[in-house]
């Protein structure tokens, strides 16, 4: 295995029982009817990453040692954790872009303080799951005044302790340095001048701004940090940010990076494959354009053949939160407003062997600028109340990782991981199925009706559960969900109802 797979995917040995009884120590309020299914996925690959998107330090701990940790999560992408803009305007009022307007690289945010953050990074690495900070190094915040959520003061290109006049690009467009959108076909243009108006580091010419994005990412990594997502990444050139790496503390720490390829552009996404994987948009909205107005049949090579990148250079999702607002490359994505049809999407992605797979936890939001449930002013409110993950599933927090196929579907990834596909079989339109060696088999149907047939499996003959219905349980004597007999042949019959999934894998066999 390649260092760079090694940082991507989980290690099995890493959360062992040990971790698990430190946890508990720790006060998690894991109950002891949770332990045997917690201690299930030390067995497994690590493999799926979720973006808890705008979460409360505080909140993710929470979600690390009682649901990401026993589900089997890989990793967690947190918010940006750096000082940032408060925007409180007539137009804005406290959007989720501020997070994306660096003030200083001081670790105090609407996320929460230094403290709570890494007490989060200790609390879910305890759990086998790594964190990855979003982190803004292209540039700061949009060229003006005001104050930071830490009360650092700042005004245009001066940032007291951080940076000045002679830190960013100034490339003198006639008194206009905002990137167009007729400007991308200009590599100049796109990695010098300013993105929506945000002043424009040079990590270029500027030898101090290199050491000082570094000092930070070095900070964080101390802190526990163990990836990073490199955010406007294409904004920045590709050696810029190999430089800004070779001065990190940790040389295997993970790193991906948001790189947006769109067609004639100047700028490619194989540019920054020696840096780390690159965000693979074209897989979102493909699947998107898919799931939405096309044929499920279309899947059977779904990958590197519809012109992606190597699957181990990629990290892919159903949706971000950037193109879920119709920003960063967004197209006709499938977004948790559209139902069902986003949860069968989902059960695709994590039965699909193709990329590191990113589920999306979202917020409800009526404007695209709309900041995250705030309980006034620039405070975000909690998911976790009174020991219950109660803002959930609400009119607040939409919690996509937590509905029961999406969060089981996690396990059958981490347990089909290195196999292929076979035994494919679809009806020609909206119903598909495949195996993943002898290790998994799925089935999507997004027919308005039943599919009931015989199903060819690779899988040795036992009694599985369904997944997408129900997790094994604790004592794994029984389903939570259906249960599936498949014979000696591999096969098993079943009804598979309409805009529904079945997914039957290795772990959750019960004989």
């Amino acid at each position: 295995m390649t260092a760079r797979a090694t940082t991507r995917a989980r290690r099995t040995t890493r959360w062992a029982t040990a971790a698990l009884g430190a946890a508990l120590a720790l006060g998690t309020g894991l109950s002891t009817a949770a332990a045997p299914a917690a201690e299930a996925a030390v067995t497994t690959n690590r493999s799926v990453l979720v973006h808890l998107f705008e979460w409360k330090w505080t909140d993710v701990a929470l979600e690390c040692e009682r649901f990401l940790g026993p589900k089997g999560f890989a990793a967690v992408q947190i918010s940006p954790p750096q000082e940032h803009a408060i925007v409180n305007n007539d137009k804005h009022q406290y959007p989720w872009w501020q997070r994306y307007q660096p003030v200083s690289y001081k670790i105090e945010s609407r996320g929460g303080t230094r403290a709570q953050f890494a007490d989060m990074v200790r609390r879910c690495n305890a759990v086998g799951v790594d964190v990855y900070a979003d982190a803004v190094i292209n540039h700061m915040s949009g060229v003006g005044s005001g104050t930071g959520s830490a009360g650092t003061g700042f005004s245009p290109y001066t940032y007291n302790g951080t940076y000045q006049w002679q830190d960013f690009h100034h490339c003198g467009r006639n008194g206009n340095d905002d990137i167009t959108r007729d400007d991308y076909d200009d590599r100049y243009i796109v990695q010098n001048c300013e993105l929506e108006n945000l002043a424009d580091l040079n990590t270029q010419d500027n030898g101090y701004v290199r050491g000082r994005i570094a000092q930070y990412l070095n900070d964080l990594i101390s802190l526990g940090v163990d990836g990073f997502r490199i955010d406007a990444a294409k904004h920045m050139d590709t050696n810029d940010i190999a430089n800004i790496r070779s001065r990190l503390s940790n040389p295997n720490v993970y790193i991906y990076q948001e790189v947006i390829e769109g067609p004639n552009e100047a700028i490619k996404e194989s540019e920054y494959f020696q840096n780390g994987d690159v965000t693979e948009f074209q897989y979102s909205t493909e699947i998107g354009r898919v799931f939405k107005t096309g044929q499920l049949s279309w899947l059977s090579g779904f990958g590197e053949s519809w012109g992606f990148m190597r699957s181990d250079l990629a990290e892919v999702f159903v949706d971000n939160h950037d193109n879920q607002r119709g920003h960063g490359g967004g197209g006709n994505v499938v977004t948790h407003k559209d139902g069902q049809l986003y949860n069968l999407a989902n059960y695709f992605m994590l039965a699909w062997p193709y990329g590191y797979p990113q589920v999306m936890s979202s917020y409800h939001f009526g404007s695209d600028w709309q900041g995250p449930p705030s309980n006034g002013g620039n405070t975000t409110r909690s998911v976790w109340v009174n020991g219950s993950p109660s803002g959930c599933n609400s009119t607040e927090w939409v919690c996509e990782h937590r509905r029961t196929g999406i969060s089981n579907m996690v396990s059958f990834h981490n347990a089909t991981v290195g196999t292929g596909v076979s035994n494919w079989w679809s009806n020609g339109y909206q119903a598909i199925a495949f195996s993943r060696g002898t290790k998994g088999y799925a089935v999507v149907n997004k027919e308005n009706f039943a599919v009931n047939r015989t199903w060819q499996t690779s899988l040795p003959a036992g009694t599985y559960c369904d997944v997408i219905t129900g997790d094994i349980n604790s004592t794994r004597t029984g389903c939570l969900g259906r249960s599936v007999v498949v014979n000696s042949s591999g096969q098993f019959t079943a009804s598979v109802n309409a805009m529904q999934g079945l997914a039957l894998h290795a772990g959750a066999r019960l004989n």
